[in-house]
């Protein structure tokens, strides 16, 4: 079995990343946009090498064996079937969720989210003329939950159309149980709520914590939902630019294939493509060595919190590679904190109202990075919370 290197600190500065480029300082360290600082799967990087020599790069064709690699991937890895006649690819999740509202909805309904959440929901719904109705998750301990009460009267509101799901959740880090998925469904499906669920992150799982597919749960929950999925997160291919939507509901897949058309999505680049095939059939090995680094790096800094970030607990995370942190210690606005660990400590985090307004006074850390960047960072944190505490090792 090949052991692959994680903790290799490679540049990025330099190579036009949103990350690390952003900024012009050099010395920022950058923990904040949700990609990794790892070089993808070898396989993917093969793939990709041999395309590129070829030398030709005209309009792309999906083939036959694009379908199969994802189809296989779900079924061998998590147990769900997708057809083929299921599945409509598209250059993002993001673009697929707005396809989605727009095929799903009319300007003036309602979309029903669970806040904090990933920020590009507000800006899907409010571009598709919709409004924004939150069900927001209760903060018990160290992790969240979902407010069912809540959720079943916002979903009662009969221009609430779609419910954006966030599975597994980001920014808070909660693989959702069989239990609370199921109860999603049912909630939604009393209401005629069509449930949109983002799973991008859904090969991001924790052990001891399992990534449900929610369209794989029944067959009433594929026929009144829609699912967006991509390799990006996992394999660190986001500048690739390739998802998919999976609908198994004829009539709504034609309404959303025909917004995919309307915004201009339709069409991938062949180098997404060729490391979609490659990941889903050779990069397997690869992603679970990666899942056990992500897991260390999140024991490392939990340990490093407890000890000397006392007053600045972290949520627990059960998957994804990003980490929620209570800073309501300091007493400073999200935004402002942002700001300033940027121009005091030379550290970038998002603040916490990116996420909606239950996130004032909390930070998202990205924590997919070489563990001696992590532990570099959390310093960096230490020093400007801290500033008389020298002897952090």
């Amino acid at each position: 079995m090949a052991k692959y290197d994680f903790d290799q600190l490679i540049p990025r500065r330099g190579t036009n990343s949103v990350k690390w480029d952003e900024e012009p300082a050099a010395d920022i360290l950058p923990m904040w946009v949700a990609d990794m600082d790892f070089r993808t799967a070898p396989c993917v990087v093969e793939a990709l090498r041999r395309r590129v020599e070829h030398g030709i790069f005209g309009y792309t064709r999906v083939p036959e064996s694009y379908y199969e690699a994802v189809s296989g991937w779900f079924s061998r890895r998590h147990g769900w079937t997708i057809d083929r006649e299921w599945m409509i690819y598209t250059s993002g999740v993001v673009p697929a969720v707005s396809a989605v509202i727009k095929a799903l909805t009319t300007p003036g309904d309602k979309v029903l989210v669970q806040t904090p959440v990933y920020n590009c929901f507000f800006s899907s719904i409010r571009n598709n003329g919709c409004g924004i109705v939150s069900s927001p998750l209760l903060k018990t301990g160290d992790t969240y939950r979902m407010d069912f009460d809540d959720l079943e009267r916002k979903a009662a509101d009969e221009n609430v159309k779609v419910m954006l799901l966030c599975n597994p959740h980001n920014p808070v880090g909660r693989v959702w149980t069989r239990e609370e998925l199921t109860r999603v469904g049912e909630i939604c499906l009393r209401h005629g709520v069509t449930v949109v669920s983002d799973e991008i992150h859904g090969e991001l799982a924790f052990p001891g914590h399992v990534y449900l597919p929610f369209a794989s749960l029944s067959d009433e929950f594929l026929r009144c939902s829609v699912t967006c999925i991509s390799p990006s997160k996992a394999f660190n291919i986001a500048g690739l630019q390739i998802a998919n939507i999976v609908c198994a509901d004829e009539a709504m897949r034609r309404k959303i294939d025909k917004a995919i058309n309307i915004n201009e999505v339709c069409d991938v680049n062949p180098f997404g493509v060729i490391a979609t095939i490659a990941a889903y059939n050779e990069g397997e090995e690869w992603l679970n060595q990666l899942l056990d680094y992500l897991h260390g790096n999140y024991i490392c800094m939990r340990f490093f919190c407890r000890e000397h970030l006392p007053d600045f607990p972290i949520t627990r995370l059960e998957g994804t590679y990003l980490v929620w942190m209570d800073c309501r210690a300091l007493g400073i606005p999200s935004e402002v904190l942002e700001q300033r660990l940027i121009d005091d400590a030379e550290l970038w985090l998002n603040a916490g109202t990116m996420y909606g307004a239950e996130g004032e006074g909390f930070m998202r850390w990205n924590i997919a990075c070489p563990r001696a960047r992590l532990i570099e960072g959390l310093r960096r944190f230490v020093s400007f919370a801290h500033p008389t505490d020298y002897n952090v090792k």
